[in-house]
């Protein structure tokens, strides 16, 4: 993982349309002028309304952004968008490798409807490389992260609730067991499961918290190296029944806790820093993805690897398991995602390509039907694996994507963009064939 500030999206957009700008005007004849104006509000503190499935209805854009009022149309941005974004590598190889194998998809089946926008759960991002901020615990409940400030967005009574700020000095309620004071924490990246809320920092930091309970039970720095980073955290039950919780760390290492007193229980570290670690619904395999185009299969009883993901081109950060267990998702910054059967590593069972960047995050509804997969900016992908993963519905936005979630009954769907001006929390609710279903919402 590396250590880069996050680029705007849209600032990245305005420098590609001076670009175009003077190679011979190609969308006419508007001045420099009038396009940095169309776009000056970027630089804005975000005042932006909410926006409703009633004001997208009367002809508002989802994302409130006042097309009518910019130079170019919509898909003319959307086409200099295309042109001029170069995505992220580490290592070297063309785009065209990466996407050979891809699976030919159909994106034309809208599984999920815009429902609300809002700006007062609007996420930020820390590191431009992990985009996992966003987690709903039930269709009306979702958590994320606006500087600094972990939140709560209830949907139903259109409040946002703060529950940490990491900007304060935090002072556990528990002692002993490694627990020690953080402060001016910059959250990378959060997992939410139960009653238990967890984040992790840029210098190594835990914080838990328990959601019925006021403050923070545990915090700590799990380790003192310089390359520290939290990349990726996942709650999980193992197979005697026990809750644990598992860290992933830029110092090379994982480490399992117990979630009753925090004790460190398992350390086991690997050759390369590693980016994301996801468990098996049935809490005896391990996905652990690094700084290295292969990817592993591990142990947790003992950390080793017991099977290798081999296929993808560039370092990966994020992976799911399908809730039936057999079947692992990974993400990497080669552009795809590719399914594996568990049963048989020897070859990925389907490839599914973006449409511009890496794929950053990935979740699969609990029912088992949908997988979602966020590129770094403007699209997400919503595949059907009923259709065998054939056809999909595909979420064309702009701004840098902090994270997406299904409520766990897959009936909202919840995308969070990081924009200064035109970010916000995004709540999509599930397409039913029968249209009185929608009315019982």
């Amino acid at each position: 993982m590396d250590e880069f500030e996050l680029e705007d999206n849209l600032e990245f957009l305005l420098q590609s349309i001076q670009e175009l700008m003077e190679e011979n005007h190609p969308f006419g004849e508007a001045s420099q002028s009038e396009i940095f104006a169309s776009l000056v509000s970027h630089g804005q503190v975000n005042m932006l309304p909410d926006v409703s499935v009633e004001d997208v209805a009367s002809g508002k854009d989802l994302q409130g952004i006042p097309w009518e009022k910019m130079v170019f149309e919509r898909r003319h941005y959307r086409d200099m968008k295309m042109k001029n974004y170069r995505n992220y590598q580490n290592l070297s190889y063309a785009r065209e490798d990466a996407l050979q194998e891809c699976k030919q998809v159909e994106n034309d089946s809208p599984y999920y409807d815009f429902y609300y926008n809002t700006r007062r759960a609007r996420p930020s991002i820390v590191h431009f490389q992990l985009r996992n901020l966003v987690w709903a615990t039930t269709k009306h409940d979702v958590y994320t992260m606006h500087n600094q400030s972990v939140t709560h967005w209830s949907s139903l009574e259109q409040t946002s609730t703060e529950l940490i700020n990491a900007d304060d000095c935090i002072v556990p309620k528990q002692r002993g067991h490694g627990s020690q004071s953080v402060a001016m924490v910059q959250v990378t990246t959060m997992a939410v499961d139960g009653n238990l809320l967890v984040v992790g920092g840029f210098q190594g930091e835990l914080i838990c918290k328990r959601l019925e309970e006021d403050g923070v039970v545990f915090s700590t720095r799990v380790t003192d190296d310089e390359n520290a980073i939290t990349n990726s955290l996942d709650i999980y039950e193992d197979p005697s029944g026990s809750r644990r919780l598992v860290a992933a760390n830029n110092d090379c290492s994982i480490r399992i806790f117990d979630i009753e007193c925090f004790d460190l229980l398992k350390h086991y570290v690997f050759p390369w820093s590693v980016n994301s670690v996801s468990v098996s619904p049935n809490g005896k395999l391990f996905a652990v993805l690094g700084d290295h185009e292969d990817g592993l299969v591990v142990d947790p009883k003992c950390g080793k690897a017991i099977g290798a993901l081999k296929g993808h081109l560039d370092y990966s950060f994020a992976s799911a398991w399908h809730p039936d267990g057999n079947i692992l998702a990974t993400g990497s910054q080669d552009t795809t995602c590719r399914l594996w059967d568990i049963r048989n590593l020897s070859q990925s069972i389907a490839v599914l390509g973006g449409r511009m960047g890496s794929i950053r995050c990935i979740k699969f509804s609990q029912d088992g039907r949908f997988l979602a997969t966020a590129e770094p900016v403007d699209f997400i992908h919503i595949y059907d694996s009923y259709t065998d993963y054939s056809k999909s519905h595909e979420i064309d936005l702009f701004g840098e994507i902090a994270g997406l979630s299904f409520s766990p009954d897959a009936e909202a769907f919840y995308v969070g963009i990081a924009d200064q001006t035109y970010g916000g929390l995004i709540e999509f609710h599930k397409r039913h064939q029968h249209h009185y279903l929608n009315c019982l919402w």
